[in-house]
């Protein structure tokens, strides 16, 4: 599970800076979440694959998370795409799209899903096999949702030379080895599935937490995961002006992440009003330590 950062900062795109865009990779996968004006140039510049991306989550309809996915839909249609594409977003950005393809006679050539949101509380909206995406219901100034994705716990892995000890043990008896079953021989005689396999890695998580006032009730929702990004658009000498916008400060980002236990917090959505980014970073470092500031182009492990 990897973060990569397309855009990451409020309002209006700039020479060197993007609104909110971001690809989260699984495995061979790529989930886009948000598309912020400027999202496929960016794409197209850190060498994402476009044809990966199959899902699409946006968190609000607000122009500086979602002005760049016509573009970017109307691209895949020029360049021959055929598999189907999903967005989850909320109630109104079908009727956009489709009024903005309507206006231009543009034809869409390959299957295009809308999962449309509107659910006050949590509810998961997509269980693709390896993995699974919840919404993490936020408050901010219209409807919005930020996304926890989780990846689901992998099988076991096979200790062959532990395995060839045993040469009862057959080929087709592997895959309940993997799924963490005991074997069982011949006598009645149990070979405990500890002494087969190897445990598997850990099952990653990561929780986007779009544009939003400070919500400590969204902490159940986001307890231990392994990566947080929040958004940060002030420090905490303008709070007053992050709560009349229902934004939130630097501080505010680190107390969320502190009491839900995340392993690592990123900041983003920075106001073009403060020069210097740092000072996010050492503000939120005061209450939490593991903290990292999102840049284009930067990655994130989870």
């Amino acid at each position: 599970m990897k973060l990569h950062i397309l855009g990451c900062h409020s309002a209006t795109p700039r020479s060197t800076v993007f609104p909110s865009s971001q690809i989260l990779e699984l495995g061979n996968e790529l989930l886009l979440i948000d598309a912020g004006e400027g999202m496929q140039i960016q794409l197209r510049k850190y060498k994402h694959k476009f044809n990966k991306i199959k899902h699409i989550f946006i968190s609000h309809l607000h122009g500086d998370h979602f002005f760049g996915l016509v573009g970017f839909l109307s691209t895949l249609r020029l360049i021959g795409r055929e598999k189907e594409i999903h967005i989850y977003a909320p109630v109104g950005l079908k009727q956009i799209i489709e009024l903005q393809f309507k206006m231009t006679q543009t034809d869409i050539n390959y299957p295009l899903h809308f999962h449309e949101l509107s659910s006050a509380s949590s509810e998961q909206i997509l269980d693709a096999g390896k993995f699974e995406v919840s919404t993490i219901p936020l408050e901010h100034r219209i409807y919005t949702n930020g996304f926890l994705i989780k990846e689901k716990p992998a099988l076991r892995k096979l200790n062959i030379e532990a395995v060839k000890q045993f040469p009862e043990i057959e080929t087709w008896a592997y895959h309940h080895l993997k799924q963490g079953k005991d074997f069982v021989k011949e006598d009645g005689s149990i070979i405990p599935n500890d002494r087969l396999t190897l445990p598997p890695p850990k099952a990653k998580s990561y929780a986007y937490c779009s544009d939003t006032m400070y919500k400590p009730d969204i902490i159940p929702l986001i307890k231990d995961v392994d990566l947080l990004y929040h958004e940060a658009t002030f420090l905490e000498q303008d709070k007053d002006l992050a709560g009349k916008t229902k934004h939130s400060t630097a501080k505010q980002a680190a107390q969320i992440a502190r009491e839900a236990g995340a392993k690592k917090l990123v900041l983003g959505h920075f106001s073009s009003r403060y020069p210097d980014e740092t000072l996010f970073a050492k503000e939120a470092g005061e209450i939490f330590t593991n903290v990292a500031i999102a840049k284009e182009g930067k990655s994130f492990e989870a």
